[in-house]
């Protein structure tokens, strides 16, 4: 689930009267409630070295460890979901996730997700136990667009460590409200969990926010709408919405970070946001790969109709 065998955890004053099982499992994504009171009542959580019940209201101010076991074997079921394969070898696959899709397993979606659909295309895939065998990175369910997938352990290893050196390129095209007055910026700001919201990530100086820098080019003004080209140099949870957000441009679409004012839809269900190019160091010869990936057509469609407006 996680790199490391243990997280530590500072709790900020804002969440001060929260209980601490409700605070684990929104600190880490992954972690359903559940589970966080099971990691307590068998001791594997701490809070300022005490061991607690899953009731215990936090002051603020304390610290967290959580020791993690190790994982437990996983009843994975392989499902004929069809998928785009823009790319196969026997090392890795390179997809082009729909939007909709759930990239792997969590409380809510056992099935339906990408893991499921290569499970039933690759049966030799390692899963080792965990609920998302391969993934080296992941999109957000309403993101559609490229995503690199591991076949066994080498890979994995290459493609993770390319992944935590920033080397490997992650292009989106993403629309958002607003003009810029630059050809080309950085969002520099670090990204933590919401300080009120547990659901939303937020810019934050909490000490738990993690670096987070997003590059961005216009690619095309749209009137009242700017059409960019973004590249992750890190990746975390939510960074784009949350970076163009912060920046007070929100995607256009986006249901949580778009604000609450009513806003034209141009035909979209969801934000305007894709991963269009993706590129690495192949883990077999390190040769260079770079894939691309159209506009699906919903997206194309909403374009087509902000060009329409705009003229």
């Amino acid at each position: 689930m996680y790199q490391t065998d243990t997280i530590e955890l500072y709790v900020p004053s804002t969440a001060a009267g929260e209980r601490i099982d409700r605070f684990v499992a929104q600190a880490l994504a992954d972690l359903s409630r559940s589970f966080a009171q099971q990691l307590i009542a068998e001791g594997h959580i701490t809070v300022d070295g005490r061991l607690v019940r899953p009731s215990l209201s936090l002051r603020g101010g304390e610290h967290i460890q959580v020791k993690l076991p190790p994982p437990q074997p996983s009843q994975l079921t392989p499902e004929a979901i069809p998928l785009q394969i823009v790319y196969e070898d026997d090392d890795l696959v390179v997809v082009d996730k729909p939007a909709g899709m759930v990239v792997h397993p969590a409380p809510g979606h056992s099935g339906g997700t990408l893991v499921n659909a290569l499970l039933a295309r690759y049966p030799a895939m390692q899963t080792n136990g965990s609920l998302r065998p391969g993934i080296v990175h992941r999109l957000d369910q309403d993101t559609s667009g490229l995503l690199v997938v591991a076949r066994h352990d080498q890979a994995m290893q290459a493609l993770t460590a390319q992944q935590r050196a920033r080397t490997m390129l992650k292009l989106y095209w993403a629309v958002v409200e607003g003009p810029f007055r630059e050809p080309s910026g950085l969002i520099d700001a670090p990204i933590a969990r919401h300080a009120t919201d547990r659901v939303r990530m937020a810019v934050s100086n909490s000490p738990n926010a993690r670096p987070a820098r997003t590059h961005y080019q216009v690619l095309e003004e749209l009137g009242a709408y700017t059409l960019l080209e973004v590249r992750l140099e890190t990746g975390r949870t939510h960074q784009i919405r949350v970076h163009m957000l912060h920046h007070n441009r929100p995607i256009l679409g986006d249901p949580m970070y778009g604000g609450r004012r009513q806003r034209p839809s141009f035909g979209l269900t969801r934000q305007f946001l894709h991963a269009q190019r993706l590129g690495f160091q192949h883990p077999r010869d390190a040769t260079w790969r770079e894939f691309s990936a159209p506009l699906p057509d919903d997206l194309q469609q909403a374009l087509e109709r902000l060009r329409a407006k705009r003229g």
